[in-house]
């Protein structure tokens, strides 16, 4: 059973990876490692973002309903002069 080469593409050139030297693959592998980071990170993102977006919709929410309850109380000792 023959061994799949990995075949990199560097600007728009495939490459074996076999044909790299050393440094070439740290370097590729440093890339490889930060795009996942990157994909790890916005992913952390969108779940912050949707975080995020429940708690300002219950402060606002909360801070309507405080303001309703003022303008109620005032509304009503109001109608008791």
């Amino acid at each position: 059973m023959s061994e799949i080469e990995n075949i990199v593409t560097i600007d728009g050139t495939e490459y074996k990876e076999s044909d790299l030297n050393k440094k070439q693959v740290y370097f590729m592998n440093q890339c490889k490692d930060l795009l996942n980071k990157k994909g790890r990170l916005e992913f952390e993102l969108d779940q912050i973002q949707a975080s995020l977006n429940v708690f300002q919709q219950a402060l606002i929410k909360e801070t309507k309903e405080q303001a309703d309850e003022i303008l109620n109380s005032e509304k009503s000792e109001g109608e008791k002069e």
